[in-house]
């Protein structure tokens, strides 16, 4: 098994972040003060800390398979039946994809199932799969 890797995000109101992640994405909850929450991010860690809102610039966004994908984003690779299971998971909960679910770079190298969304607090996310794994670094 891979090491899992730790992430720290900033959240502006980590009463709203802390429900987003262990209610809707339904992330075990790990360690917390009121600054910040531990979650078990699908085997790794993720923390969400408080840092004051501040003035927002401009979402950036980098064009990939002809979508606006945003920057920064994070996530995880999942196996290709749970992305799925994910995806109808999230679209019952009523999450607005920045990206719908949908097959990218189809019959091409690389070829993965992706969609975006984002938190409460502005932070984005990734979500993708492969149905052929081996195809993560395919160029």
């Amino acid at each position: 098994m891979p090491a899992p890797f730790h992430l720290a995000i900033p959240v502006d109101d980590v009463a709203k972040a802390r429900k987003f992640y262990r209610d809707t994405l339904e992330l075990s909850e790990g360690r917390s003060s009121e600054q910040w929450v531990d979650f078990d991010f699908f085997g790794h860690q993720l923390v969400i800390h408080y840092k004051p809102k501040e003035e927002k610039a401009s979402i950036h966004h980098n064009a990939v398979d002809g979508k606006e994908v945003p920057v920064p984003h994070f996530g995880v690779v999942l196996d290709w039946d749970d992305f799925h299971l994910f995806a109808k998971q999230l679209k019952s909960k009523k999450i607005e994809f920045a990206i719908e679910p949908y097959i990218r770079f189809e019959s091409l190298p690389g070829e993965q199932a992706t969609m975006f969304f984002y938190d409460p607090c502005g932070n984005a996310l990734e979500f993708k799969s492969f149905k052929d794994i081996s195809q993560l670094f395919s160029k």
